[in-house]
């Protein structure tokens, strides 16, 4: 599978896009031309996008960064729509392929994912076929249940269930969420990026630091920045800090 990426031509955009960002709703959308959809594209959206940033003044004081002036802010992608970190990613993939007339799709996730996808399927009326690792707790099980999707339980590892999915979608020419290679799961987490700028009053951190599993999050994020950075509206582009789980850290084993 091809590893597909978007690209923009940051140097046409409007001396005051800054400004005219600043007048739009507060969704995603509002970065548009720093997106791969054309000017009256239709999205799928149930209001996710710029969630809190919030400073972390007693994480400051606790890890000694309050003594040297360092700030430490959060964004809170709890506050989404469905309470998951992947509506951003949902919202753009589930939007697509409704404009390309996609009616059906196939998914593998541990949980969150599916909880974002069988919402928004469900609202552009797009069938989900959700594959999951038999340690998914029987209570996300019964959540996708109530959207209406397809539910099916693997007896093996994520990696395992992966690949059972994917060969499902072969053998039924369905479609296959792409992940990081596909453009809509980046792009979407690209939002974060611009918006953590626009928050700081188009400044860049230090350091972005997030916890992942397959890492499409910061895959966006320095891919936003990095355009953000080209187009002269941030001085830099900040050092990423990757953390992975002790149970679920093939990134970290692969530099041991």
């Amino acid at each position: 599978e091809l590893w597909l990426e978007a690209q923009y031509d940051t140097a046409a955009l409007p001396a005051n896009w800054c400004d005219l960002v600043s007048q739009r709703p507060t969704n995603l959308w509002r970065y548009r031309e720093l997106l791969p959809f054309p000017d009256e594209f239709s999205f799928v959206s149930m209001g996710e996008g710029w969630t809190p940033f919030t400073r972390a003044e007693g994480l400051e004081w606790e890890t000694g960064h309050a003594e040297t002036s360092g700030e430490i802010w959060v964004k809170d992608e709890r506050q989404q729509p469905t309470g998951s970190l992947k509506d951003r990613q949902a919202a753009f993939t589930v939007s697509t392929l409704r404009a390309q007339g996609i009616k059906e799709m196939v998914l593998a996730s541990t949980g969150n994912a599916a909880a974002s996808y069988s919402s928004y399927c469900a609202r552009a009326s797009i069938k989900l076929w959700v594959f999951l690792p038999s340690s998914v707790p029987t209570e996300k099980m019964r959540e996708l249940g109530l959207y209406g999707a397809e539910v099916v339980k693997v007896t093996g590892t994520y990696d395992e269930t992966k690949e059972i999915a994917a060969d499902f979608a072969a053998r039924r020419g369905i479609y296959k969420d792409q992940g990081a290679k596909g453009i809509p799961g980046k792009e979407s987490m690209k939002t974060i990026a611009l918006e953590i700028a626009e928050q700081m009053g188009w400044r860049a951190p230090d350091w972005y630091i997030q916890a992942v599993s397959g890492g499409i999050g910061p895959l966006g994020v320095f891919k936003g920045f990095a355009e953000l950075y080209r187009a002269g509206l941030i001085n830099k582009v900040p050092k990423l800090g990757i953390v992975q789980a002790q149970g679920c850290a093939p990134m970290v084993q692969a530099w041991v």
